[in-house]
């Protein structure tokens, strides 16, 4: 059974399969000539038992926020507003793209749309100015990860889903932390390489102008403050937060800044549309994957296969920190979130950790697999916007590499970076 499940999956994926139908196929097959006592229309079931839950319904939403925002061209509110707090320091550019996508991170909750939306803008931005390509590619791959630490997080709304009884709005608090220290490790990796390579600050702007940038960027960063202040206070749930934020998003692309078209609206939500498909498509299947795992009793294997390796909890969370990685680099983020989950999570508890902070573990650690060859969905949209090769960019991502897995040690090891907030709103 388990020889058939993972067979097929990588056998489909080495021939180039897509991996929402490599794991939808691959599942289909175990049940069908792997498992006598289970009939073929299981799957179906758990597919809609896998989409067929209410705090899914922000996905859309946030993919929605996102996209009026991105087409509504406030990208470059953002650099502006970022430029004028962290353009003077060495490698300024850098540390620009660096912030703008925390701050875009606020908005979006998702890598893929932090990189498409802000990638041509910030690499051609460093691009003109002197910074090499390959590096302008890594800051603005590595950087777009944030957008899934910082909340809103669709990653982080898959995993409740998954882990089952996990808040989602303890996740998002917790993330914040987590998010803003990646963002910082990053700079200071920025800052480190702009001294070596004698990267230029940003030109230093009149007060005037420097006022005019926050005041413009203010509104695009207040969804963030919208979402979690309304969270935080109780006023609403994050799946009502979805909806704000979309609502917040139309109104000031379309009404405010006028920078979207009523027209384009209708063409916007489609895509958005299409977007919440794929990835809701993505749930389903690895929900049926993940039962069939549950069913082989592959979690008791795993947990048996490690545990005889080591019993230290501390050894335990670093091979787990291995396994990420690996996953990472071939899986995307929300099927290997689904399929890890119910695997490594009853582990993670037995060995003291709390559900919140293997969440922010995980997430973290699988984030860095989206710019790490072969898979690495982020890293293949900045190489193609930035006009390198994937072993240019991928060679550029390693200071990165080591700067957020620096990050994820420190979730493991201090529980209060993901658990302090949560316990302080309650």
């Amino acid at each position: 059974m388990i020889g058939i499940l993972f067979g097929s999956f990588f056998l489909l994926i080495l021939i180039g399969v897509p991996i929402s139908f490599a794991i939808g196929l691959s599942t289909v097959a175990t049940i069908t000539f792997g498992i006598d006592t289970l009939s073929a229309g299981i799957f179906i079931q758990r597919m809609f038992a896998g989409i067929n839950s209410f705090p899914l319904m922000c996905i859309a939403f946030f993919i929605l926020s996102g996209d009026l925002m991105s087409n509504g061209d406030l990208t470059k509110n953002i650099v502006k507003f970022a430029n004028v707090f962290v353009g003077r320091i060495p490698g300024g550019l850098a540390h620009v793209n660096v912030l703008g996508s925390m701050m875009f991170g606020g908005v979006s909750g998702s890598a893929n749309a932090d990189v498409s939306s802000m990638g041509p803008l910030e690499i051609g931005m460093m691009r003109a100015a002197g910074y090499h390509k390959e590096f302008s590619v890594a800051v603005t791959v590595a950087s777009a990860t944030i957008g899934i630490i910082i909340p809103p997080s669709i990653p982080m709304v898959i995993y409740a889903s998954s882990a089952g009884g996990v808040s989602i709005s303890n996740l998002f608090i917790a993330g914040i932390i987590p998010g803003v220290l990646m963002g910082v490790s990053m700079m200071i990796t920025c800052y480190i390489i702009a001294k070596k390579r004698n990267y230029p600050k940003e030109a230093k702007h009149t007060f005037q102008e420097n006022v005019r940038a926050i005041l413009e960027g203010i509104p695009t960063c207040f969804l963030f403050v919208i979402i979690m202040g309304g969270i935080l206070a109780g006023i609403f749930t994050p799946t009502e937060a979805s909806v704000v934020a979309a609502l917040y998003s139309f109104i000031l692309s379309v009404i405010c800044y006028r920078t979207v078209s009523i027209r384009q609206v209708p063409g916007i939500m489609i895509n958005s549309a299409l977007s919440t498909a794929v990835v809701l498509f993505l749930i389903g299947v690895s929900t049926a994957f993940s039962f069939i795992l549950a069913y082989a009793k592959v979690p008791q294997l795993v947990t048996n296969l490690i545990l005889s390796i080591t019993d230290v909890p501390s050894l335990i969370f670093i091979l787990m920190f291995v396994v990420f990685l690996i996953v990472g680099a071939i899986m995307d983020t929300s099927p290997a979130l689904i399929i890890l989950t119910p695997i490594f999570l009853p582990l993670a508890e037995s060995c003291g950790m709390d559900p919140v902070q293997f969440g922010l573990f995980m997430i973290v650690a699988l984030s860095i697999g989206l710019y790490t060859p072969p898979v690495g969905a982020v890293l293949f949209i900045g190489a193609k916007i930035g006009g390198v090769s994937i072993e240019q960019a991928s060679l550029a991502c390693i200071p990165f590499w080591i700067a957020v897995s620096i990050v994820v040690l420190a979730i493991i090891f201090i529980p209060e970076l993901t658990l302090w907030l949560p316990s302080v709103f309650g």
